[in-house]
């Protein structure tokens, strides 16, 4: 059958058989499956003994008991299935220290210290107390020269002898002393934890130089959860205690204060009942599914091979590549410097070209006094012909040895009507 027995139980006893036996001389053998061979408490009518019941308890048991009946050996085996459980109930403290220091030295020196104090009061309330987070920042008076400390101080209710007035074997009896004494205790932890900062507000911590610092106590608050313990979820097993947080079985895991059980993501596992976080498996191997309760469950597909072939070979395929590239940008540089060199000579040879063309240009203009044409030229072009005949008419009427050829003369009346007149008075001044 399905047994479940509350965390830290202080004693839980599970008879070897459901049933009474009326067998003479009877030897009682537990084994736990897949488990490592241990030796259990086991009492003389043949209960497994649980001192303090912890979450990796839980598992498989079969108990075996044999005897002699009519001188013929006779044994017996009986299964259970054994779940650790809790009921709901725990409070969370906030604490707040001035200090004129923030050092991560001095404080874990502190929190040692103030966790040392405490032992005194588990021991006297039945609980644990647990130093969970830390922060130091400045304070808001004087924020230069104070600062404060933050602790959170999580309280189990479920500390040693913690259910010692609980002995009812009725489950559901258990079941409801257990919540009684869970309210209970959650009233007297936090007067006590009230009482017992009033008496200590201030803690000196000396250093090795044998200076010292002190720690005041500030302010204290509580607030009460109702949440799971890590590797508990509500899975609602237990019908007696629906809202009761039952252990996770291998193959799922549940962060603190989560309340559910999930399965474990692909690439991890879980081989014990109570995990708070999942195994990641080794050397790049995967699970094919989620919710992998063993090592063997992690295996190499082909896949990852060829990602871990990829990822050895990354090395010295860049070992190969990167030269390569260097090599590539050096040519690229290069070229393009080269290619930016030819451009500019082959711009500044054009540029003089052009400038020796222009001042070519303007010699022959200047020696023949030929002005550029501006945009009158179209109009001009009109006359050129008129020029033509009186220039004709003129060397035919007079004609002189110092007279230029009738194609020069034609040339320059063709350029512009201003040298008629020049031209035309040089030559009157030759003939005469």
């Amino acid at each position: 059958g399905l047994v479940f027995v509350h965390t830290e139980s202080s004693r839980y006893s599970l008879p070897c058989s459901p049933i009474e036996m009326d067998v003479a001389d009877p030897t009682y053998r537990w084994v736990q499956d897949g488990a490592a061979p241990k030796l259990f408490s086991v009492t003389k009518e043949g209960h497994l003994l649980f001192q303090r019941f912890q979450a990796g308890d839980s598992g498989k048991y079969s108990c075996t008991v044999s005897y002699m009946r009519h001188g013929i050996p006779v044994s017996q085996m009986f299964h259970y299935s054994i779940l650790g459980y809790h009921v709901l109930g725990g409070l969370d403290t906030v604490l707040l220290f001035h200090s004129k220091l923030c050092k991560d030295e001095w404080t874990k020196r502190f929190l040692r210290g103030l966790q040392d104090k405490l032992r005194q009061l588990e021991m006297e309330q039945h609980c644990k107390l647990q130093l969970n987070a830390t922060f130091c920042f400045p304070s808001l008076n004087n924020p230069w020269d104070e600062f404060i400390v933050q602790v959170q101080l999580e309280v189990s209710l479920f500390g040693p002898h913690w259910d010692e007035h609980c002995h009812s074997q009725d489950m559901e009896t258990l079941t409801d002393c257990y919540r009684r004494t869970v309210q209970h205790n959650l009233g007297q932890v936090q007067l006590a934890l009230t009482r017992f900062f009033k008496e200590h507000k201030s803690f000196p911590i000396t250093g090795v130089d044998t200076s010292s610092i002190n720690f005041t106590n500030e302010f204290v608050g509580f607030l009460k959860t109702k949440q799971c313990s890590g590797g508990y979820g509500q899975t609602k097993q237990l019908l007696r205690c629906l809202d009761c947080c039952i252990v996770c079985p291998p193959g799922t895991f549940s962060p603190p204060k989560n309340s559910q059980c999930s399965p474990c993501p692909i690439g991890t596992y879980s081989l014990t009942y109570g995990v708070e976080f999942c195994t990641p498996c080794k050397d790049g191997m995967i699970t094919r599914v989620s919710g992998a309760s063993s090592m063997t469950d992690c295996v190499k597909t082909e896949r990852t091979k060829q990602v871990v072939s990829i990822a050895h070979r990354i090395p010295v395929l860049l070992l190969i590549i990167l030269p390569v590239l260097l090599a590539l940008n050096l040519i690229f540089i290069l070229s393009s410097c080269y290619w930016f060199y030819q451009e500019y000579q082959v711009s500044s040879a054009r540029a003089s070209k052009m400038t020796g063309s222009t001042t070519r240009m303007e010699t022959v203009t200047g020696f023949f006094r030929i002005p550029r044409q501006g945009p009158q030229a179209g109009r001009r072009a009109s006359d050129t012909s008129d020029l033509d005949s009186r220039a004709s008419q003129v060397g035919a009427e007079e004609p002189t040895h110092g007279a230029p050829s009738p194609a020069v003369t034609s040339n320059l009346g063709a350029v512009t009507d201003e040298t008629i007149p020049v031209l035309t008075l040089e030559d009157r001044k030759d003939n005469f």
